[in-house]
């Protein structure tokens, strides 16, 4: 019986990416080549951060959430939270301009979302569980867990609804105003969370 002639099967090579070589599209590489001390830093800090149970459980957005509690309540005190809040607005306005020259070219206002939310640091390291597409985006209120915490010992007199309506919403919806996009920015929600949506 003659034996039947064996097929090799083709190995396709991954899909390439910008700058890579051909050779590379045949490796498995992580994106992180050459990275690997700032990847290991990081996960040592991730593993503290979330190991960390002296005073209560920390949670990977603590350092932003008490610097962010720490300059509002400075500003409560002073009765000045208004005016930081247009003081954050007036230095964000460099950002919100590029992104509203972006907005106007394209006609897509999604973008004003994806600059607040999707590519932003200072939103998805504060709020952990941002999520969404299209004209809305979605997140768990950030402040409390860690607000319930510091007001036990007196650091801090906020309440998450008094920072929700008078730092939260009011920011948000000014750096959509200065992208030229108009935002709604729900209450927080009986599950704790928020969204935000611009009006179709």
């Amino acid at each position: 019986m003659a034996q039947a002639a064996q097929t090799i099967a083709a190995v396709p090579p991954h899909a390439a990416k910008p700058g890579q070589s051909e050779l590379d599209r045949y490796k498995t590489l992580s994106g992180f080549e050459g990275r690997e001390d700032e990847l290991g830093r990081s996960m040592s800090i991730l593993l503290k951060m979330i190991g960390n149970h002296a005073g209560y459980a920390h949670e990977m957005n603590d350092p932003l959430v008490k610097a962010h509690m720490l300059a509002m309540q400075f500003a409560k005190n002073k009765g000045q939270l208004a005016e930081y809040v247009e003081h954050d607005i007036r230095t964000m306005l460099p950002i919100n301009l590029r992104m509203k020259q972006i907005i106007e070219k394209t006609g897509n206002r999604e973008i004003a979302l994806i600059a607040l939310f999707d590519r932003t640091a200072c939103h998805y390291a504060l709020a952990l569980t941002s999520n969404g597409t299209g004209l809305s985006r979605s997140w768990q209120e950030p402040f409390g867990h860690v607000l319930t915490q510091c007001r036990k010992i007196g650091q801090f007199d906020l309440t998450v609804e008094e920072i929700h309506s008078q730092w939260t919403r009011p920011r948000l919806v000014g750096y959509c105003r200065s992208m030229g996009v108009e935002l709604r920015v729900s209450d927080i929600g009986a599950d704790g969370r928020i969204t935000a949506d611009i009006p179709a």
